[in-house]
């Protein structure tokens, strides 16, 4: 139970002073404490707008196939309050990770790859606040800020799942280092990132580069897998116009849909999966996910799917709020626990 606090308005006698002033700091202090919890940063960190430090997935940072990419990473703020950032980031040729380390790790590992359109990465919204909440349950959480396909590298159409597959590696070579467990590391993405996640999923083997050292002999697969109203499809009919355009162009071919709809390469090996939509989706239609569950309930891969009536699009976690879809970080990490994958 909360303390009471003294009333503002009352004058006590000098006796009762100190307790006063006690009592006040006190508050203060739980205050201060509750709104480090509510965020899922442990005592210590750095706070909301100071981001973890990234650090590069490619050795000498650049990717693969944007040696000769001129463009400058850029960070732009949508928020016109202070108290409140909607940043994202464009212009990406060193594609980099940022790892939110629990106080009380319990050996799962999370790699976050956050939506944006495929025209830039949102860095809050879809990732800094789904990092420090994931943490906050004992979950090492990877935020992935991922190189797009419309911005002049080599592969376009694949640039972003090289920088997942690669990222999944790493993440798995270095586990030991983390207080890992291998065999325990999941992936999730949001918006346009699911895609990036389902891409994941269902073409970790695929090809897309060729290995740099010691860390590509690792699998890229996912143990879990989260798509969080993604964009799963390039089927015309369904898909998220903007995505598919900066992702295939203007005019892609039916094979091109074919090929970068993730739910036509689901097979009985793609990882277990949890999918979250809103019905009243007004960006990626919710039959993304419904063809999605459907190709992994025929593969017979264990998957859930949660379809809430309320919630847009690209709600996270702060457009969730008051929401009925605002369960939905307790109901995936039941779902992880229910796989064995979390402790």
């Amino acid at each position: 139970m909360a303390p009471t606090r003294p009333d503002p308005g009352r004058t006590y006698d000098t006796g009762f002073q100190p307790f006063v002033k006690k009592l006040r700091a006190a508050c203060v202090v739980l205050a201060a404490l509750a709104g480090w919890i509510t965020a899922g940063v442990p005592l210590g960190q750095a706070q909301a707008d100071e981001l973890p430090a990234p650090f590069p997935i490619w050795p000498g940072g650049v990717g693969p196939g944007s040696e000769g990419v001129s463009i400058q990473e850029s960070v732009v703020e949508r928020s016109a309050d202070p108290t409140l950032h909607d940043r994202y980031t464009l212009g990406i040729t060193r594609p980099h990770l940022v790892v939110y380390r629990p106080s009380h790790p319990n050996g799962t590992a999370l790699l976050v790859m956050p939506g944006g359109g495929y025209r830039w990465v949102v860095v809050d919204k879809e990732g800094d606040e789904i990092g420090r909440r994931l943490s906050a349950a004992g979950v090492t959480v990877f935020v992935l800020t991922y190189r797009l396909p419309g911005e002049g590298h080599a592969q376009a159409a694949d640039v972003p799942l090289q920088d997942a597959q690669r990222a999944l590696r790493l993440i798995r070579a270095r586990a030991a280092e983390w207080g890992l467990d291998p065999h325990r590391i999941g992936a999730m993405g949001l918006s346009a990132g699911g895609h990036v996640a389902a891409s994941l999923g269902t073409r970790y083997d695929a090809p897309v580069y060729a290995p740099v050292d010691t860390a590509d002999q690792q699998s890229a697969r996912p143990d879990f897998l989260a798509l969080i109203y993604p964009v799963a499809s390039m089927d015309p009919a369904i898909a998220h116009k903007g995505s598919r355009n900066q992702l295939l162009g203007a005019t892609p071919t039916p094979a091109q849909d074919a090929a970068y709809s993730t739910e036509r390469s689901v097979t009985s090996q793609t990882p277990p999966t949890f999918l979250l939509h809103a019905d009243d989706d007004p960006s990626v239609p919710v039959e993304n996910s419904l063809r999605f569950y459907a190709a992994l309930h025929a593969a017979k891969v264990p998957a859930e799917l949660h379809i809430f009536r309320q919630g847009g699009h690209g709600f996270g976690l702060r457009g969730a709020r008051g929401l009925p879809v605002a369960a939905w970080p307790d109901l995936y990490i039941a779902w992880v626990r229910g796989l064995g994958m979390m402790p």
